[in-house]
C-alpha cells in the first residue's frame, strides 16, 4: 500500500486534512440527501436552517451566518430561490434592504429535514466521531479511518421515514 503523505506529515498538512475530511463528509452528507429523497446540495442546507432560525435575512447577513463570502452567498441564494425555497422581498422598514425568507416549499422541506435527513447525519458523524480521544492528530487519523471502513451513509440508520 502507498503511504498516505498528507497523514504521514502531521501538523505540516493539517490543512490538507481537514479539507480532505470536510470533503469526505459533504460528499457522504450529499449520498445520504439524495438517499432520503431531497433534491438539494449539502453546502445549501445551511442557508435553509439559517433562515429557519433566525427568520428572514439578507444576503449579507446569510453570508456572515453562514461563514462564507457574499458573493457565494448570492449565488447560492439565486439557486434556492429557482428552486422554490426561498423568497426574496424588500423590508417593510427599508425598501433598500432585500430580505431572505422560506417559502412553503422550503419550510416543508426543513420540516421534512429535522425530522429524517439532518437527525440521520448527525446520528452517523456521532457514530463516527464516537470513540475518539487524545490527540488531535491521532483524532484525525480516526476519523479518516472511519470513514474509510465506512461512510456516512452506511452510519446512523434511523428508522427512515418516507421520502420527501
Amino acid at each position: 500500500m502507498v503511504e498516505d503523505i498528507v497523514k504521514s506529515l502531521g501538523f505540516l498538512c493539517l490543512g490538507s486534512r481537514f479539507r480532505r475530511i470536510g470533503e469526505r463528509l459533504q460528499a457522504d452528507t450529499q449520498q445520504i440527501i439524495e438517499e432520503l429523497g431531497v433534491s438539494l446540495q449539502s453546502a445549501q442546507y445551511p442557508f435553509l436552517a439559517a433562515i429557519d432560525h433566525a427568520g428572514p435575512l439578507t444576503i449579507g447577513e446569510l453570508a456572515q451566518t453562514v461563514g462564507i463570502t457574499q458573493p457565494g452567498a448570492t449565488r447560492t441564494v439565486s439557486q434556492l430561490l429557482e428552486m422554490g425555497y426561498v423568497d426574496m422581498q424588500a423590508a417593510a422598514e427599508d425598501q433598500r434592504r432585500r430580505l431572505v425568507s422560506l417559502t412553503p416549499k422550503g419550510q416543508e422541506l426543513i420540516d421534512y429535514s429535522k425530522r429524517s435527513v439532518w437527525p440521520r447525519i448527525e446520528q452517523a458523524v456521532t457514530e463516527l466521531c464516537g470513540g475518539l480521544s487524545g490527540p488531535i492528530l491521532e483524532q484525525l487519523a480516526a476519523i479518516e479511518d472511519g470513514l474509510a471502513e465506512a461512510p456516512l451513509v452506511r452510519r446512523g440508520n434511523l428508522d427512515k421515514e418516507q421520502k420527501l
